[in-house]
């Protein structure tokens, strides 16, 4: 009974070594992307926000966001995010007509990242709104 005892308790603290201390990132949006769904490149800026909670027990700093081309521009936090507060990247997407599928890399100090690097994404398509014209005839069936 004691070789059992001694077992579980050397089990249990070599569990809790292998706790990671430190900052850890968690976005909120589901899969870490966010959809834009189908927008019209007229009527939407284009901007999204990502949120995230810093989970760890030490200041999370965001060290570098970088977009997969020019066409997405992120903005990063210039201030270390402290344990349990919340932080936002924006994304601004260029609106250009067609499928949206961009990722965009966070660097940062967290623990619970493989490199402190961690990939959003963004998604959807723009369309661009075709505007009907009142003097034009409507089309109907064949005339008769």
């Amino acid at each position: 009974m004691k070789k059992l005892l001694g077992l579980v308790a050397i089990l249990a603290f070599s569990v809790a070594s292998y706790a990671q201390k430190g900052p850890k990132i968690e976005f909120k949006a589901k899969d870490n992307t966010i959809d834009y769904g189908t927008v019209s490149k007229d009527s939407d800026s284009g901007v999204r926000t990502f949120e995230f909670t810093n989970t760890g027990d030490a200041p999370l700093i965001i060290t570098n966001v970088q977009s997969t081309c020019g066409c997405t521009v992120p903005s990063k936090p210039t201030e270390p995010i402290m344990p349990g507060k919340t932080g936002k990247i924006d994304v601004k997407y260029n609106m250009n007509p067609g499928k949206i599928s961009k990722t965009i890399t966070v660097e940062s100090n967290a623990v619970n990242v493989e490199g402190g690097k961690v990939a959003i994404r963004i998604k959807g398509e723009v369309i661009v709104k075709q505007e009907k014209n009142v003097l034009e005839k409507a089309k109907t069936g064949p005339q008769s």
